[in-house]
């Protein structure tokens, strides 16, 4: 299925300067009335579409959160505080943003009669019991974060039983793709770092583990399918429907950067997800999701990208072809490999 146009909406993007929000504004801003809900804490605001409209707010304000909700017909909930080690160490203070907020969100959309498209994660299958993991799997998250987004998860469905309010859950996996930064920005951005640097490659346990990688291309897409199907109510995992181990991932960094970096070892995390790999059938089936970007092409354009916006050739690599370059317009900073990763 190609990619739904969405034209002349009112829409809201909460965490729109954000990865995976400002990658949807991108999409969007072109042909609807965008807003961006964001409190530029983290986010850069030279990331902002010059066509959308920025509300500096904090989802957690109810004014802030009534004055961007307004008038709206759509709304993408990106916004979350998605570390999973500050949930540990803040459980009630991460809980007011992703679910107390989160659930006054619904309100207002609920208020606004506008669809609903929430961020959720693949954090809520904590340990899986069994891979593919399905939407069925059975939930147990092991973090704050896991059980916020789960508890997200439950709302949207219920807001859509109760109240028949339009409502889609996505279940991010392991998500990436340029400008991917800052301390929880994910195991792909570490390696590229570090292979750039010269730097050893560290894996942080046997690096037999595995991961469903997903470009954040392909999430957007995957947003603008839930925004317009008619199968609402229900959570989809987002994801490629492949597992690749972090060694094999380590072994491809150094590949498509020419670096000679060590690959090198240190203890595993503690708690860390064994096996993470998404079915994505139901999302194939039910939305017509199909991702398009393979990990060796999403990994070239990484450092392309990098070495065109450095001006240097540091990192040698082959320059993916025109269309590769035209699809490569997203990033997005990932949830779920944030949690679990390297």
């Amino acid at each position: 299925m190609d990619t739904p146009a969405l034209t002349d909406r009112t829409v809201l993007v909460t965490g729109g300067l954000g990865f995976v929000g400002s990658h949807l504004v991108d999409a969007l801003a072109p042909d609807n009335d965008v807003r961006v809900l964001d409190d530029c804490s983290t986010g850069d605001r030279a990331s902002l579409h010059e066509e959308a409209t920025l509300i500096d707010g904090d989802i957690r304000e109810s004014a802030d959160l009534r004055h961007a909700t307004r008038g709206v017909d759509l709304i993408f909930h990106e916004a979350a505080v998605v570390s999973v080690e500050r949930s540990v160490d803040a459980p009630h203070e991460t809980n007011r943003t992703n679910l107390d907020a989160s659930l006054r969100l619904l309100e207002r959309a609920r208020e606004e009669d506008a669809r609903v498209v929430v961020a959720s994660s693949a954090a809520v299958y904590g340990h899986p019991s069994e891979l593919p993991v399905e939407e069925t799997t059975p939930v147990e998250p092991t973090s704050p974060y896991g059980v916020q987004k789960l508890a997200l998860d439950q709302y949207a469905r219920l807001y859509h039983d109760l109240y028949g309010l339009e409502t889609v859950a996505l279940r991010y996996f392991n998500i990436y793709g340029p400008r991917q930064q800052g301390p929880y920005s994910g195991v792909i951005s570490t390696f590229l770092e570090q292979a750039r640097a010269g730097e050893p490659i560290t894996i942080e346990g046997d690096g037999e583990q595995t991961r469903d990688f997903v470009h954040v291309e392909d999430v957007v897409r995957a947003n603008l399918l839930a925004a317009t199907t008619e199968h609402v109510g229900e959570a989809f995992n987002v994801g490629t429907g492949e597992r690749t181990s972090i060694e094999e991932l380590a072994e491809a960094t150094r590949e498509v950067t020419g670096s000679s970096s060590p690959i090198t070892h240190r203890d595993p995390r503690p708690g860390d997800i064994r096996h993470s790999g998404a079915d994505i059938s139901k999302a194939r089936r039910v939305l017509g999701f199909e991702p398009r970007v393979g990990l060796e092409t999403g990994l070239e354009e990484l450092v392309a990208r990098r070495r065109r916006q450095s001006g240097t050739e540091e990192l040698s690599t082959v320059e993916p072809d025109d269309e590769s370059k035209n699809e490569f317009e997203s990033e997005i900073e990932s949830e779920s490999e944030r949690e679990s990763l390297s």
